[in-house]
């Protein structure tokens, strides 16, 4: 059912228009003798066509067409105005100020019915390719739906492969991703940005599958030219990451050479300072280090959440953006919940 929006000062004129209009089948037509109360109207309405008089009182047709135009989305909306035969100048003013047509007084039935057809196609159309574009926007979302949802599974065992090489989990990699998350909502950062870090956050250690076995999981501490290999892992990622068309895997690569910098530039592999230190990398460094001290391992037990924080309040300013730890202790509730979530899987008895 389409919609004729019918303007004009005279009842008769109204009338008229009106019975022409259901003539021609299938259209709802909606009178308005007042072109400010059709306005108002259409602010909440959309017609499929308009005609509009062209002399009325407080706003004449011309006004009345810039007006609607105006309106979010009535800018192809078919409008024809009626006008005197002699009233030439005022039909080219409406075609630059943005009539489709026009229909000439006295109306002649056969000429309204070619031209209000010709427009109600039109806006046919019009609604057939909107729909065809919204249709083809859903498609193009559900396939990058699905491409996205391959990278996160190619991110995530990705990341796994390099943590089946070291003590850590599978669980850690959810858990200190999701972390990361409530610091960026707390840090302020927006919608995408915090979707992005879960994402690219996975990926903060995948260098290590560059490191050999004997120091990866060498059980004692590391001599110092060991842990000057071991910092290597850092670099490897970046360089694996970097080069990458996808923006999460770059992000990736970002903060895999930013997480172990340390905020007074005491860290690695750059020695950053402050907040030329990433953001994301800023973000991840509070992240990793407190679900690795939370997280018991072969080689230590895990800390109380109590000693942990308390660990990353004293870090706040040298190792770590005071920010971040500000925002992270501001999720507490969220990262409780995070951590009962994701928990690893208990070691198998012997």
């Amino acid at each position: 059912m389409n919609t004729v929006l019918i303007i004009d000062d005279s009842d008769i004129n109204l009338t008229l228009i009106k019975a022409l209009v259901n003539k021609l089948g299938e259209c709802n037509p909606v009178l308005f003798d007042n072109p400010l109360k059709a306005l108002e109207w259409c602010r909440e309405h959309v017609p499929d066509l308009v005609i509009v008089d062209y002399m009325m009182p407080d706003m004449d047709g011309l006004k009345f067409i810039s007006a609607f135009r105006a309106l979010h989305g009535r800018n192809e909306i078919p409008v024809l105005m009626v006008t005197a035969n002699d009233q030439k100048d005022v039909r080219y003013d409406a075609l630059l100020g943005g009539a489709n047509d026009f229909l000439t007084k006295p109306i002649d039935r056969i000429e309204f019915s070619a031209r209000a057809r010709n427009m109600l196609s039109l806006r046919q159309g019009q609604r057939f390719l909107a729909d065809r574009a919204e249709h083809l926007a859903e498609l193009v979302e559900e396939r990058t739906s699905e491409i996205r949802d391959r990278e996160k599974e190619l991110i995530f065992r990705m990341s796994r492969a390099a943590e089946f090489r070291d003590p850590e989990t599978g669980a850690h990699i959810q858990r200190m991703a999701h972390y990361s998350q409530i610091i960026a909502l707390g840090y302020g950062l927006d919608a995408k940005a915090q979707k992005l870090i879960l994402e690219a956050a996975p990926m903060h250690d995948v260098g290590k599958i560059g490191i050999p076995d004997i120091i990866l999981l060498k059980p004692g501490k590391l001599t110092t030219e060991e842990f000057e290999i071991m910092k290597g892992h850092a670099r490897l990622g970046y360089e694996l990451l970097k080069e990458s068309r996808s923006e999460t895997i770059r992000a990736g690569a970002e903060v895999a050479i930013s997480h172990h910098e340390k905020y007074d530039g005491s860290g690695y592999p750059n020695g950053l300072v402050g907040k030329k230190i990433p953001v994301f990398g800023r973000i991840v460094a509070v992240a990793d280090v407190f679900d690795a001290l939370t997280s018991e391992r072969p080689y230590k037990k895990a800390w109380s959440m109590e000693d942990a924080c308390k660990f990353l309040e004293d870090g706040r300013g040298t190792h770590f953006d005071p920010l971040c730890v500000e925002a992270f202790l501001a999720g507490w509730d969220q990262v409780l919940d995070i951590s009962q979530r994701f928990k690893d899987e208990a070691a198998p008895k012997i």
